[in-house]
């Protein structure tokens, strides 16, 4: 890791929350420092077994501690300070390895316990972030300055934008999530059921399922038609499908990446239809550059679903019926995709500045999480998807939008459940880099 490129992040961050304070400030809110929290241990109910941590994506964003209770004081014009608590235990490992390339650019004083905190916190007025709203007040920071909407609001918009060294970041999640990726088709196509396929997957990026970026989807057959499928069959497969959703985390940073693998034994038109989606996803990815509104990409999903299933014959009517009549959402009945970062679902998706105002979907697509104009340097997914869903198709059965689909090739075609391709992008001065085929 080079130096000089988190250097440069950071000089980037600092700059961030100046302004944010200014913002802050121009609101009526008095505040002169910024306290961010990593956040606090949970545990499951009646038990002391700890849930797997999650540092808050705002603390990740400035440095690569993925650890309870830990923290980062910002003050204008200062060098940031990270509070780095190391509890005495013997319980449990405590040690924070700190990596020469992230703590130069850091004051670093080491506490024994977060009681320790308060009397090391000297500005007079103190905004927190975080999610411990107790601790904040236990520091003498008042309610106005527990998470001000004002700056929240400027710091989420900002987040789409990335530094190199985040686009670092992100590019080697990516390589790593592909390396993964083959190694699950190669599972699947050997006959793996879902769990040694998931396995297969976290083997070939030498990760634990808690450090994945988020709950891998490994989904066989009918079971692809299920969104945000969470369980991993572990019965004899005899599959023609597979639909793997699952990326890989580094320093904070996560992938998120789709593929869908059919047999050759798998129904011609489902197989025909995969090969369509393939490229319709690139076509997509070719349209992104500076400037464009990303709800035209979604229109561009819908218009190229509508497409295929006209002409594979799964519906009757022309693309431009199909679309006038939203029949495509009940085929794709999520967004084409949503920002990407320290968090998969990146914060400030439908914010249209940064004061926070809310730049809603179409009505037509309320499930669509970023509605932003393109611009440099922002990082998001593109992943189209044609699902066949009982609970949302059978419905209109007996319905006008029901009246353009041929419900005999939809019935061919449940067993096969649905089709997703994902890969994470980034807008550059003129156009497009795919992080994700790049290493493919």
């Amino acid at each position: 890791m080079a130096n000089s490129e988190f250097a440069m992040h950071i000089e980037g961050v600092c700059r961030n929350y100046a302004e944010g304070l200014k913002h802050l400030r121009s609101s009526g809110s008095e505040i002169d420092a910024v306290l961010l929290h990593s956040g606090s241990q949970q545990f499951y109910h009646g038990d002391d077994r700890g849930i797997p941590f999650q540092s808050y994506g705002h603390f990740l964003h400035w440095l690569p501690v993925n650890r309870p209770d830990q923290f980062v004081l910002f003050q204008p014009g200062a060098r940031p300070i990270y509070f780095q608590v190391i509890p005495e235990d013997f319980w449990y490992e405590q040690t924070i390895a700190a990596a020469d390339w992230w703590a130069s650019e850091f004051e670093i004083v080491r506490l024994a316990a977060v009681s320790e905190l308060a009397k090391r916190l000297t500005a007079a007025r103190i905004a927190y972030l975080g999610g411990h709203t107790q601790l904040a007040l236990q520091l003498n920071i008042d309610k106005g300055g527990i998470n001000p909407i004002a700056l929240l609001s400027f710091l989420d918009f900002q987040r789409a934008y990335k530094s190199n060294y985040e686009l670092e970041q992100l590019r080697e999640a990516n390589r790593l999530a592909i390396n993964g990726h083959w190694a699950a088709r190669d599972c699947f196509l050997g006959g793996g059921n879902e769990y040694q396929i998931h396995m297969a997957f976290l083997d070939a990026c030498n990760i634990l399922e808690e450090e994945s970026p988020y709950t891998n989807i490994v989904a066989l057959d009918e079971k692809s038609a299920i969104l945000h499928y969470q369980h991993k069959r572990r019965d004899p497969a005899e599959s023609q499908v597979l639909l793997i959703d699952a990326g890989c985390r580094v320093r904070g940073y996560g992938s998120d990446v789709t593929r869908t693998w059919a047999k050759d034994s798998a129904h011609p038109v489902f197989t025909e239809l995969l090969a369509g989606m393939q490229n319709l996803e690139l076509e997509i990815v070719n349209l992104v550059c500076p400037g464009i509104a990303y709800p035209e990409l979604h229109s561009a999903a819908l218009h190229g679903i509508a497409s295929l299933l006209n002409e594979l014959g799964i519906c009757d009517a022309s693309a431009a019926q199909l679309c006038e009549q939203e029949v495509p959402q009940l085929f794709m009945p999520h967004g084409v995709g949503h920002l990407l970062g320290i968090q998969v679902h990146d914060v400030g998706g439908r914010q249209a500045d940064i004061a926070g105002t809310t730049s809603l979907p179409p009505a037509h697509s309320p499930a669509l999480r970023n509605t932003r104009t393109l611009t440099e340097n922002m990082v998001f997914t593109i992943e189209p998807g044609c699902y066949f869903i009982p609970m949302l198709l059978e419905p209109q059965r007996n319905q006008p939008k029901g009246a353009s689909i041929n419900w005999s090739r939809v019935e061919e075609l449940y067993p096969f459940g649905g089709i997703r391709i994902e890969d994470n992008v980034r807008v550059t001065a003129s156009g497009v880099e795919n992080l994700t085929r790049q290493f493919e």
